[in-house]
């Protein structure tokens, strides 16, 4: 089993999501690794919003792929939200040992479960051509979608940290029906390592619902949890440590889970 954590973010946010989770996992005995992608976090440049309009999901993807290429063994990913299905995506590479997915952004082809995230979606046309843009982070959208499980000052806090993101990579994960190049698209045959998907109940951005179809996704490697009271942002919600406990009581027990055998499906 490994014994090193990877763990991704997800849109307009950095690596400071998991400032409690890091720690934690690392009291506990296991060695862990924060990435910012690509003008994200610790990332950004002066060069980051022309940059960043650039970016897809495959592009986030082949980065995180380079920084973990230099680990001694495949990780275990927890990834969140957009770093969710970046996840996945890693995940039909071959390149993680495992995958804990947080109320996680679904592959191509995924339908929204809910009207809340249609309209989710619909907001981005506020931007014009947002697929050709880095998207600045709106308070009064992320203080109805995420963040509502927040008092207003630690609505604020949160918020201030956050940055922009590319229009691109939300158009390929959002409306992918209309994206040829598929940045989203992950082959589910290829996907044979174990899957955690992590559902919320309130969560607004990426409903249980949704979050239940990436699990049906791979139904021969997957376990869902779905947990009462949280949010989208539910890694750093209050009460986040149940959640962290559940995936290290999973990711431990992965030693006596064997590997899935693709060939013989």
């Amino acid at each position: 089993m490994p014994n090193t954590i990877v763990m991704l973010h997800g849109a307009f946010a950095g690596s400071w999501c998991f400032d409690g989770w890091q720690p934690w996992f690392q009291d506990r005995g296991w060695q862990t690794l924060t990435l910012d992608l690509p003008h994200h976090g610790g990332r950004i440049t002066d060069e980051s919003p022309t940059a960043l309009a650039t970016m897809g999901l495959q592009d986030y993807a082949d980065d995180v792929a380079g920084q973990i290429a230099t680990l001694p063994e495949k990780p275990v990913l927890i990834g969140h939200s957009m770093g969710g299905l970046i996840a996945q995506i890693l995940a039909a590479r071959d390149l993680c040992g495992a995958a804990v997915l947080l109320t996680p952004a679904p592959a191509w082809g995924a339908l929204p479960s809910s009207h809340r995230e249609i309209g989710v979606a619909l907001n981005l046309f506020n931007a014009g051509t947002f697929w050709s843009q880095a998207l600045e982070p709106v308070y009064e959208i992320a203080r109805e979608d995420s963040l509502k499980q927040f008092s207003e000052a630690e609505a604020r806090r949160i918020f201030e940290r956050c940055g922009p993101e590319s229009g691109r990579a939300l158009f390929e994960m959002i409306f992918w029906m209309f994206d040829v190049r598929r940045g989203s698209y992950v082959n589910a045959v290829n996907v044979d390592c174990p899957l955690l998907v992590i559902g919320a109940t309130d969560d607004l951005v990426v409903s249980s619902g949704t979050a239940r179809k990436t699990a049906e996704k791979y139904p021969h490697v997957s376990t869902y949890l779905e947990f009462e009271g949280f949010g989208h942002m539910l890694l750093l919600e209050p009460g986040w440590k149940r959640i962290a406990e559940a995936c290290l009581e999973w990711i431990e027990g992965l030693a006596d889970t064997p590997r899935r055998d693709v060939a013989a499906d």
